[in-house]
């Protein structure tokens, strides 16, 4: 990366590793806008539709929109015909890519998730990260964070790995855990979250 241009630094995660604590320190520490929330706020936008109905479908195959598409409403109370056809996932996918296009040439930002690191390939100055740890750690995580049971941890770290690299396959055509596809991998249950972020840091330096 240049020093003196604009930059942009993506995070592809695993649940439960720690990936947006870590985004958000690093951009607070740099200076630098953190986008995670504001990619779905921005795609609701352009779809007229309230943010907490696209979470759920975030990075992942199965379609928010039929279940959507039971609702008449915005969530300003204007009556809407219902729908046959909602947006698809490609069309999902290609919104939240020009949102994430759009944030890394106005400005220097971390991003997480959402493809971002293959979206932003031909990016000139962008480094891309992948944190992942073992299930131990990121159970022990997703119970903190969530107040969710053992057990029920480990579904949802099972469902979202199944979720996340189907997601990855269907638009990149490539393995989304592969450390081929980064710059920087980093196994978050061997080193403390803030010690990651200073890594990064240490990594980004001597790559300037």
């Amino acid at each position: 990366m240049k020093k003196e241009e604009t930059f942009v630094i993506t995070i592809s995660r695993q649940l439960g590793s720690g990936g947006a604590y870590i985004g958000q320190q690093l951009a607070k520490k740099l200076d630098i806008f953190y986008a995670d929330r504001e990619i779905i706020n921005q795609v609701a936008k352009q779809f007229s539709i309230v943010e907490e109905d696209i979470a759920p479908s975030d990075e992942k195959l199965l379609s928010f929109w039929e279940l959507f598409m039971q609702f008449n409403t915005f969530s300003s109370g204007i009556y809407v015909p219902p729908k046959l056809l909602g947006p698809s996932d490609k069309e999902l996918y290609q919104a939240e890519a020009e949102v994430i296009e759009l944030i890394a040439k106005e400005r220097s930002a971390v991003i997480i998730g959402r493809c971002g690191s293959y979206i932003l390939r031909d990016h000139p100055n962008h480094t891309r990260i992948y944190l992942h740890g073992d299930d131990e750690s990121r159970k022990g995580r997703i119970k903190k964070l969530y107040h969710v049971s053992g057990e029920e941890a480990e579904r949802m770290m099972a469902q979202s790995d199944k979720e996340r690299a189907q997601h990855w396959k269907s638009f990149t055509g490539q393995d989304w855990a592969d450390a081929r596809n980064y710059d920087l991998t980093i196994d978050t249950s061997k080193i403390e979250l803030d010690k990651c972020v200073e890594v990064i840091e240490e990594y980004l330096r001597n790559s300037l």
